[in-house]
């Protein structure tokens, strides 16, 4: 590593999930010039799980900023550059001279240094392959040969160097022109060619801003807006009465991930989908009993709660249906300990944290577990780590006002319960009709491997629960 490289760092989007391959800038705390130090938060991304900040790992002043906030960047791409030693003067990382070299005759992979009123040259637009070895001195005082044309693509041969006095007087060369007057080739650097090969911006239809008809990053941005607005507007619009009647919105981030795992587990794993509905006046009356239990003092305490450690012991009792299908060597799977899924709706969209080990938590335990996790979510700070390893999801759609539905399975797992509204409802108890609390529940399994049987056990398991919820004691 030379020393320029050592000065100059360059910070890489990290993987900061299982195996994601890209994630979204959505904001960044820092821009050039800014001070940062080791463990110091530079930017907030989103990958396909969550919205993570990143700390950057070492000290400096940042150098460059790579990316604009809402760009999608591949894991491994550098997203920040930072100068270790801004101290040390104002040197430009590809500039530096090589060490023990005159400034006339710099190293062979190092580009001269400039001179008053000279272009300095991009890669693709240096001299041609047979000067790669040495570059030419400067020319002696008196007269010279002419040089030969220079070939396509070559830069255009430098003229002596002015005199001090007057450096107007030697203007700069500029690269070979097509008929339009643009140059025959954009000149862009090679990070500005990735960002439009990219986003398929074709260089020669991009109007340049930077110095000397150079493309900046910018330019390709604008390029690529102009292109999406241009595909976006309709060819002819029948009147200014549709304006504003729809919008559009880049599939991404948290949103696409579930649309794909759902699409993947819905045409993957035989879905099965069973119902029951069941009085849970007696659940109803022992949730209001333990909001006033001095042990469930500031812990959240409702009907989801009794719910899940119903679920928990419905598993306990039938435990082959906690269970994963590997295809890959076709196995199943089955699992001693609960991770258990919540589904909860986010401004992002339908994430699943999961409660680790919740099988082995007490009442009180669990409530502070589920409303931690439910917290956390809606503020947008899961992490990648609380979503995986899963192996059992409930959906409450009855917060929804929703009787019951057919919930699609948490890719990897073997069953989802679905809880319906608690609503008031003529029911015949004790041989009499009477207006009881009352609840539909649906559960989703995995055919493959847990069959009719097992996941009606499951299910009558949790309704018999949530009817008689002193079973909690009795079956535990």
């Amino acid at each position: 590593m030379t020393a320029v490289e050592q000065r100059f760092r360059e910070f890489k989007m990290p993987d900061v999930g299982e195996g994601l391959t890209e994630a979204e800038i959505l904001k960044w705390f820092v821009a050039p010039g800014d001070t940062v130090t080791d463990g110091q938060v530079v930017c907030e991304v989103e990958t396909a799980k969550a919205a993570v900040e990143l700390p950057i790992p070492f000290d400096g002043v940042v150098h460059e900023v790579r990316f604009d906030e809402g760009t999608t960047v591949d894991v491994g791409t550098p997203i920040i550059s930072v100068d270790t030693d801004p101290g040390a003067g104002e040197v430009a990382p590809q500039a530096a001279p090589a060490a023990g070299k005159p400034a006339e005759e710099p190293a062979a992979e190092a580009e001269p240094a400039e001179k008053e009123g000279r272009q300095a040259n991009l890669v693709g637009y240096g001299a041609a392959p047979a000067s790669t070895k040495r570059r030419p001195r400067k020319p002696l005082p008196g007269p010279q040969r002419s040089a030969p044309a220079p070939s396509a693509g070559a830069s255009a041969p430098q003229e002596p160097a002015p005199a001090p006095a007057r450096p107007e007087a030697a203007p700069a060369p500029s690269p070979e022109l097509n008929g339009s007057g643009r140059p025959a080739r954009p000149l862009a650097k090679p990070p500005v060619r990735k960002l439009a090969k990219d986003l398929g911006i074709d260089l020669e239809a991009v109007t340049p801003s930077g110095p000397d008809g150079i493309i900046t990053r910018e330019d390709v941005h604008a390029a690529a807006e102009a292109v999406q607005t241009a595909r976006e507007t309709p060819v002819a619009a029948p009147s200014r009465a549709v304006e504003g009647r729809e919008r559009r919105v880049p599939v991404k981030g948290v949103r696409k991930a579930t649309a794909q795992a759902m699409v993947n587990s819905a045409f993957t794993a035989p879905h099965v989908t069973e119902f029951v509905t069941v009085d849970v006046t007696r659940t109803m009356k022992l949730v209001a009993d333990l909001k006033q239990d001095p042990a469930m003092a500031g812990l959240r305490v409702n009907p989801l709660l009794l719910v899940a450690k119903a679920l928990l012991v419905a598993i306990r009792r039938n435990p082959d249906v906690n269970a994963t299908w590997d295809e890959d060597n076709q196995e199943i799977v089955y699992k001693d300990y609960v991770n258990l899924g919540i589904a909860a709706a986010t401004p992002r969209g339908l994430i699943v944290p999961n409660i680790k080990d919740a099988h082995a938590k007490t009442l009180p335990e669990l409530a502070s577990a589920l409303g931690g996790l439910v917290t956390t979510a809606r503020e947008g700070k899961t992490t990648p780590a609380e979503m995986s390893g899963g192996t059992v999801t409930i959906t409450n759609v009855g917060v929804f006002g929703i009787d019951a539905g057919t919930p699609i399975l948490n890719p990897g797992e073997s069953a989802i319960l679905a809880f319906g509204a608690v609503k008031l409802q003529p029911w015949v108890h004790k041989g009499e009709v009477k207006p009881r609390q009352v609840t539909t529940l649906a559960l989703s399994f995995d055919h493959r491997l847990v069959d009719g049987e097992l996941g009606s056990k499951v299910l009558a398991d949790v309704a018999a629960v949530l009817e008689r919820p002193k079973r909690l004691i009795t079956w535990a």
